[in-house]
């Protein structure tokens, strides 16, 4: 169950769902849309195109780790490191 999204501005974000699990993990994948201004105004805020991104692609490379032997007998710093090297 969602708890809370944390945004850096009120209304930011709509539609906000849960798509289910990624791969084995107890943790759901979230989607949602981003809001834009009415009229165009310039701003330095800047946004991810995620329509370009190749989930797929993403789900297999880290499918193919072998994470409970990557995070034995490490701690939530020392797991988060490894996942985030992993990602990278």
């Amino acid at each position: 169950m969602l708890d809370l999204v944390l945004t850096s501005k009120e209304g930011l974000l709509w539609n906000v769902k849960l798509k289910g699990s990624l791969g084995c993990s107890e943790h759901e994948m979230v989607e949602f849309k981003i809001l834009r201004a009415a009229r165009r105004v310039h701003s330095k805020l800047t946004t991810l195109d995620f329509r370009r991104a190749d989930f797929g692609l993403l789900r297999d490379l880290l499918g193919r780790v072998l994470w409970d032997k990557a995070l034995e007998e490490r701690g939530s710093q020392g797991s988060w490191l490894i996942f985030k090297d992993h990602l990278l």
